[in-house]
């Protein structure tokens, strides 16, 4: 069973910077997207930011300019650069990738980040 495992979540001031990462336990084949979710309390999980397996990225519109997403495919690792950050991006923060002929979803457990002064 992949698991995959967030870090880099914390505390930081709003302006500040944090890059999360996200390994998988074990190599993942044919990757389709990675992705980045967040949840804040009371509201929906969305997405924030995913990169497909050809490259191209999408990001929420609130995040644009700000955040990054990258991948570092033999390190099984998805990375979310997150500069200029804002209160409202407190939240917790979850990986996915979907991968497989199946598509199947693969989930980590969500590390939290909170930005306050």
């Amino acid at each position: 069973q992949v698991q995959l495992v967030e870090s880099g979540g914390g505390l930081v001031q709003p302006g500040g910077s944090l890059r999360l990462s996200c390994v998988a336990s074990e190599r993942i084949f044919n990757i389709y997207r990675m992705a980045w979710y967040r949840q804040a309390p009371g509201k929906l999980r969305e997405l924030v930011a995913a990169i497909i397996s050809d490259g191209s990225t999408n990001y929420a519109d609130s995040v644009k300019g700000r955040f990054t997403i990258a991948r570092d495919n033999a390190k099984n690792t998805v990375y979310l650069q997150m500069n200029s950050l804002k209160p409202e991006d407190t939240a917790v923060y979850y990986c996915t990738v979907r991968a497989g002929i199946s598509l199947r979803d693969y989930w980590g457990q969500g590390t939290q980040v909170t930005v306050s002064s």
